[in-house]
């Protein structure tokens, strides 16, 4: 049977490899050309995670990832019409991966043993790190160093997840809560422009 956390993380690899399927039709990649950019944005994050974990990359283990990412590239193929001529598409799709997949790396890291703090970057990781390499392959300057909150999002969610854990509230619905904490923060920093200082050049 599976169980929440993975259903969240099916969910998260489909709605990642839409946002970097999208942009990649948005540069006029071929459909494999598009597949690998969504799939590098699916797994990108959760196989830096598990390097730094010292567990085998997740994907190895379950070819169902990749399928799910052949499934996103067929909608994004079948509706495409819809999808990529609608601006927020990938934004919306892209802050849906970065909630879920933040849950899901805070999850496994605290599973394998480690400390709250290495969970929360952990979690950062896995929701950040596979939109740096999307755009790295789409030759776009990564959102998680442009002044947009993006990978802050992640930490909030892990505080949020610290604190359901703490009032001792069930696991799947600590996940759903932490997952919607980070969607949330992420639309109402773009909605609100809220964002960090720039570092000017001295």
């Amino acid at each position: 049977m599976i169980d929440f956390i993975t259903i969240i993380d099916y969910i998260g690899t489909f709605a990642f490899a839409i946002s970097g399927i999208r942009l990649a039709s948005a540069k006029q990649f071929d459909w494999f050309g598009a597949y690998v950019v969504g799939l590098a944005t699916a797994i990108g994050g959760g196989t830096i995670r598990d390097i730094l974990l010292g567990v085998t990359p997740f994907w190895m283990t379950q070819p169902a990832y990749m399928i799910v990412t052949g499934l996103a590239l067929v909608f994004v193929i079948v509706f495409g019409k819809y999808v990529i001529r609608l601006n927020n598409t990938f934004f919306i799709f892209d802050a849906i991966g970065l909630g879920l997949f933040a849950v899901v790396g805070i999850e496994k890291s605290l599973t394998c043993g480690f400390a709250f703090w290495v969970a929360i970057i952990m979690g950062m990781t896995t929701g950040a790190a596979g939109g740096v390499i999307r755009d790295v392959f789409i030759n776009e300057v990564p959102l998680i160093f442009r002044k947009e909150i993006y990978a802050l999002a992640c930490v909030w969610g892990g505080l949020v997840f610290y604190i359901c854990m703490w009032l001792g509230l069930p696991a799947a619905l600590t996940q759903l809560i932490s997952a919607i904490g980070v969607i949330l923060a992420r639309l109402l920093a773009v909605k609100y422009r809220i964002s960090l200082p720039v570092l000017k050049g001295l």
